[in-house]
């Protein structure tokens, strides 16, 4: 997985120096087996992130505790397959120039790669008898997205024979913001300390409000934001020593502050995060709920780079030349001579976090079946965020009281329309689970997308009245 990252992050800095778009509950197995429709679902400290106002909701446990939940998900709209796969099981072939211009192609798309990955190393909820319920967690958060135009896709893949450089003049090449126009290439790595409250407001037989509020203290472990859009260029980045990136002679420019060495996830940029939300549950069936999601800001410091726009310069490569895409591609986008980018050092960056207005309906029939619907709307265009809305359609069902099956239909977030499917082991004081957010893209050869999300340390103890 780190080589996976790493690349990611030598792509995108290459761009910004001189991420994956998708939901953000992959770790919640019961969340990804629907598809991520959550709002009306989820309890305990699973509530962190989506709506803290369900803490306090009926029938959540009095205490909760879990470890080590994990998910990772890749796909794309406009990839076969097939090419997807080449990229893990032959990183060392050469691409034929035939493969070259069929890769400039594939890639010419606003979802070319989705790459997640969600960890929940520990979460635990405690209801404060009657008081309300306050729930902590630590949470690893990697969301990447690759949206490329055609120019970019043929520079990437043809170097200096991409048709962009045909008769080209430098003193009359077009500005790299109008050359890639349309391109978005982003990352962020975020490693969250999270502490929730949920309580009750109003609790009569037939009517119930809740409300919550969620804080996070977050490191960054690296982000890289680049866009052309609208005629303009924005494009930074700043990644920890994790990713041992050689900045050559940017590590003697004053202005820029380099870290180095260390072990672990060395931060880069710190920031704070908060969530508000309300829950109504209505004759113990009906629930409804709205959530405000991830407002906050991060400042960037460390290893922070910016590329400015100029004019496009022709390369002097030939372009990717071997499925190693992402460090071959760093090759010709990084601080060196032959690059499309100038760099230049900064102190620090603020940038908000990436907010979401979240909403959800659910009716629970019974004690062993409830349906919800969800839509999630981005507020903003950050690395992190959603490039689309999402919307979904879930069911939990238990055949037997022991086991709960999870399905559902969803569309939006990057992806097309995904039909989820997960297992669930839930007696009254342990749950394990694993679960895909698209059955369907697991097989597909057209819009792959390979999803999977587990968990079997989750306990319980006790229900909420």
């Amino acid at each position: 997985m780190k080589r996976l990252l790493t690349g990611l992050a030598l792509t995108g800095l290459a761009l910004a120096p001189a991420a994956l778009h998708a939901q953000n509950e992959l770790s919640n197995f019961g969340s990804t087996g629907r598809g991520g429709v959550a709002n009306t679902f989820v309890s305990d400290y699973q509530a962190i992130g989506i709506n803290p106002a369900n803490l306090a909701r009926i029938g959540s446990p009095k205490v909760a505790v879990g470890l080590l939940q994990f998910g990772v998900g890749v796909g794309s709209q406009s990839l076969t397959r097939e090419q997807m796969m080449r990229f893990i099981k032959r990183v060392d072939d050469r691409l034929t120039q035939a493969e070259k211009q069929e890769l400039a192609k594939a890639f010419t798309s606003d979802n070319a790669l989705n790459v997640n990955a969600d960890v929940t190393t520990f979460g635990a909820a405690v209801s404060l008898l009657g008081l309300g319920t306050v729930a902590i967690s630590n949470q690893q958060r990697f969301v990447s997205h690759a949206g490329l135009n055609k120019n970019m896709a043929e520079i990437l893949f043809l170097g200096k024979n991409a048709p962009i450089y045909q008769n080209y003049q430098p003193g009359t090449a077009p500005l790299v913001s109008t050359a890639l126009e349309g391109t978005r290439l982003q990352m962020s790595w975020l490693n969250e300390f999270n502490v929730a409250f949920g309580r009750r407001i109003l609790d009569n037989d037939m009517f119930q409000l809740s409300a919550g509020v969620g804080y996070r203290y977050i490191e960054g472990v690296g982000v890289i934001d680049i866009r052309a859009e609208d005629g303009k260029l924005n494009a930074f980045g700043s990644v920890s020593p994790l990713f041992d990136i050689n900045y050559g002679d940017v590590v003697r420019n004053p202005q820029f502050n380099y870290r180095s060495g260390g072990s672990g996830l060395r931060p880069v940029g710190k920031g704070n995060g908060f969530d508000l939300g309300v829950a109504i549950e209505t004759g113990k069936a009906l629930r409804l709920g709205l959530s405000l999601t991830d407002v906050g800001s991060m400042k960037w410091t460390g290893n922070l780079l910016t590329a400015n726009d100029q004019r496009l310069k022709q390369l002097n490569s030939t372009g990717v030349n071997t499925y190693n895409f992402f460090k071959e591609a760093a090759q010709l986008v990084a601080a060196g001579t032959d690059s499309l980018f100038q760099y230049q050092p900064s102190a620090e960056r603020s940038e908000s976090l990436p907010t979401k207005l979240r909403a959800g309906a659910g009716l629970r029939i019974s004690e062993y079946f409830e349906v919800g619907l969800d839509a999630t709307i981005p507020l903003n265009n950050v690395a992190g965020n959603l490039p689309k809305p999402f919307i979904g359609a879930g069911v939990d069902f238990k055949p037997i009281r022991w086991l709960r099956l999870s399905s559902g239909l969803s569309s939006g977030a990057g992806y097309g329309f995904s039909l989820p499917l997960g297992v669930t082991l839930a007696t009254k004081h342990y749950e394990a689970g694993l679960s895909t957010r698209d059955l369907v893209g697991l097989f597909t050869s057209e819009s792959p997308y390979v999803s999977v999300a587990t968990g079997f340390l989750r306990f319980k103890f006790g229900e909420q009245k």
